[in-house]
């Protein structure tokens, strides 16, 4: 599905930060067929990956001096002004990481983590776009944070993103809204508050469309890649929870004919 003006608040792109560039790229191009642009040297070798010649996420080198975590995937939401949502970030109780910068001639950038610890980028686009194709095989197609206080975090991202939200599951086993209802949904929030270890924060991940999870699952191992929750057919399609070659970890997603993509209710 190819991809343009993408809404406010929705989600516009998504970056890998990784100890192995060259391993990384070898691993998603071989996996998904992604190919690369030139990397931007004055923006630390920033290396946007192509499917089929149209903008589909990016990847860049972890330095030491550069803090944070290494290896991880992180996603922007779609802003028109991010100052304004910087400010309304500090608002609804979410903290700054940075303050927003300017990746000229691309775009606005910053960085926040909202009050269920899950950190989250935002973009206000200039000359790149965000995502050029979406939920097609080799392309994201679902994104998510997992949180350690959904209630705190729903009301973050209503406030500072102008989400409305449509919950799908508000049990103690499973807690579960979406960014928008049925097929505008682009996004969710899961209560990860239940499974989730004291020391590991919330955080955002990225679900990646495949033809087949398990012959994917087969390759991925066969190029480093490591599974951390077998394939397993769900409500929502066929899944599996992995990890690419340095660590990173994704799911990967195959529709699967008569999934529901409602929770499941049984007892």
């Amino acid at each position: 599905m190819e991809v343009s003006n993408i809404k406010p608040g929705h989600p516009i792109w998504a970056d890998l930060v990784s100890t192995n560039l060259e391993a990384s790229k070898r691993f998603y191009g071989e996996l998904f067929g992604w190919t690369y642009g030139g990397s931007e040297d004055e923006y630390g070798n920033y290396t946007t990956a192509f499917l089929n010649g149209k903008r589909v996420a990016a990847l860049y080198p972890h330095v030491p001096d550069m803090g944070g975590v290494p290896n991880v995937w992180t996603v922007y939401l779609a802003t028109t002004d991010i100052h304004e949502t910087a400010a309304k970030v500090e608002a609804a109780g979410g903290t700054s990481l940075y303050p927003p910068m300017h990746v000229e001639p691309y775009g606005w950038m910053g960085g926040f983590q909202s009050p269920g610890g899950e950190m989250v980028g935002a973009w206000q686009p200039e000359s790149h776009p965000g995502f050029e194709v979406l939920a097609e095989p080799g392309a994201i197609m679902w994104l998510e944070a997992i949180t350690k206080d959904f209630g705190a975090a729903k009301t973050f991202y209503e406030a500072a993103f102008g989400w409305t939200t449509d919950i799908m599951s508000d049990t103690e086993e499973f807690r579960y809204a979406t960014l928008e209802r049925g097929d505008e949904a682009t996004a969710g929030l899961m209560d990860g508050s239940m499974f989730l270890e004291d020391a590991v924060p919330g955080f955002w991940q990225i679900y990646i469309n495949v033809e087949s999870v398990d012959e994917t699952v087969a390759k991925l191992e066969s190029l480093g890649g490591s599974v951390v929750e077998a394939a397993a057919d769900t409500n929502f399609g066929r899944i599996a929870f992995v990890t690419d070659s340095t660590g990173a970890r994704f799911r990967l997603h195959q529709h699967v004919e008569g999934a529901t993509y409602e929770p499941d209710t049984a007892e």
